[in-house]
């Protein structure tokens, strides 16, 4: 027998059909169990794990035990109704047995919900959005006098933000090791996923590393790696797939399937790129701005994953780079960066301010919205939550390597900015996300 440990709860199950169902302890004890280690001396192996539901593993495991479940038995067990709870308890089913890679039950799965009540993708996706959508702050937070209680220890990792009292507290969890200090990742959301992909080390060291955070158990987990190092990139989701693309002096572009917790090279850029920004807009990856290896990108790039090609979508007459874009809809929101109309003299300092344009990939028409000359709009973060982009930012006179001082919100529908109080922390490397947090609410 083995012990599978998930924090503080522990699962006997059969050695040898753990090897018979589950691809990845087959490949772990082939390797030598590196991973695996001793209770005590003559005791059962035991194994430990971070990050899944202890009920859906416990299913899981019930199923490695018993051979193979019954046809509806575990189904039965896991809930089939619209109740949030049975959803959930069924989400980390899934989650669980596709971590775990146990092939006999993800078929099970996939035979038994078919397509006449949505799928089970789109049954996890609904539980997964279940929750109340919170602004979710991440980074190397080094404290600061304005934060709303003094922090006891090290100041927290991970921040969520409270709308009505325009406070941050703390959340439970933390950056795993390995992500503290790594800059130039990529990050995105997928069915309320955060993944933080690659990226370098203060040694400048580039990695290829990925992770998840999991806001229904608020934990993190290492999944597959990119096949390729990259950093300074863009992490885009589309159509529940990840998308790794170009990097410093890389134009290669990696898909990641979570099903198959894997990463696959997909059609390459037409050229590296540099300093540009991406996102999804309809199923389609947009690419704007930045510099290729000989001159400023002018081109609008569209990407088509179900095609699998790059397509030249319009040339560009202003040049940007360093921006953050997001959409809605057929439209798509560019957030800062630099601007450059060609023919026009280099404006100097009013060059960095923040700005926010539009541009609708239907019309194809560019719209100049609204500026903030008094914030800078350089190596921010933003994510489009409720009715605008929150944004941080920080003051173009302040003089501090300390950035990401300002919080503010463009409000897309009314074409006007609203300024909150200053984000509590000190730090680097910021990122801020719209996640749904389970058992939310706004006033708690």
């Amino acid at each position: 027998m083995v012990q599978i440990r998930l924090e503080d709860r522990c699962f006997p199950v059969s050695k040898r059909k753990l090897i018979e169902q589950s691809d990845y302890f087959r490949a772990l004890y082939r390797s030598g169990m590196r991973e695996a280690l001793r209770a005590q001396a003559g005791g059962p192996d035991e194994q430990q794990l971070r990050g899944l539901s202890a009920p859906g593993l416990r299913l899981v495991l019930d199923f490695i035990n018993a051979g193979g479940a019954p046809g509806g038995q575990l189904l039965g067990d896991a809930g089939e109704g619209d109740d949030p709870d049975e959803a959930g308890l069924l989400g980390g089913l899934v989650e669980a047995a596709s971590f775990l890679q146990v092939t006999p039950l993800l078929r099970l799965l996939r035979s038994q919900l078919g397509p006449a009540d949505g799928g089970l993708p789109q049954r996890l996706r609904q539980a997964r959005l279940a929750g109340t959508p919170v602004l979710v702050a991440l980074g190397d937070f080094l404290g600061g006098p304005l934060a709303p209680h003094p922090y006891q220890g090290e100041p927290p990792s991970m921040l969520r933000y409270e709308e009505r009292t325009e406070r941050w507290f703390p959340l439970a969890s933390s950056l795993p090791p390995d992500l503290v200090n790594v800059r130039g990742y990529g990050a995105a959301i997928l069915d309320n996923y955060l993944f933080i992909v690659g990226g370098y080390r203060v040694t400048s060291q580039e990695i290829a590393a990925a992770h998840s955070y999991n806001p229904s158990t608020n934990e993190w987990l290492q999944v597959a790696s990119m096949n390729q190092k990259r950093s300074n990139f863009k992490l885009v989701a589309v159509n529940s797939k990840l998308y790794a693309i170009g990097g410093q002096a890389v134009s290669n572009v990696e898909c990641y399937n979570p099903e198959q917790d894997a990463w696959n090279f997909v059609a390459p850029l037409p050229n590296p790129l540099a300093e540009f920004s991406a996102c999804e807009c309809q199923g389609k990856i947009y690419v704007i701005g930045g510099y290729t290896t000989r001159d400023r990108n002018m081109h609008v790039l569209q990407y088509c994953p179900v095609a699998d090609a790059w397509s030249l979508f319009e040339t560009c007459s202003v040049h940007i780079r360093k921006q953050q874009m997001v959409s809605v809809e057929e439209t798509i929101y560019i957030v800062g960066g630099c601007l450059h109309e060609l023919g026009a003299p280099r404006r100097s300092q009013s060059e960095d301010m923040l700005t926010v344009q539009s541009y609708n990939t239907i019309t194809r028409q560019w719209l100049y919205l609204k500026e903030n000359t008094s914030k800078s709009g350089l190596n921010l973060t933003c994510a489009l939550h409720n009715d605008g982009i929150y944004i941080m930012s920080r003051d173009v006179t302040l003089a501090t390597s300390l950035e990401h001082r300002v919080f503010l919100k463009y409000n897309i529908f009314a074409d006007s900015w609203e300024a909150f109080r200053r984000f509590p922390a000190f730090g680097h490397n910021l990122l801020v996300s719209s996640l749904y947090l389970p058992n939310a609410t706004p006033d708690t």
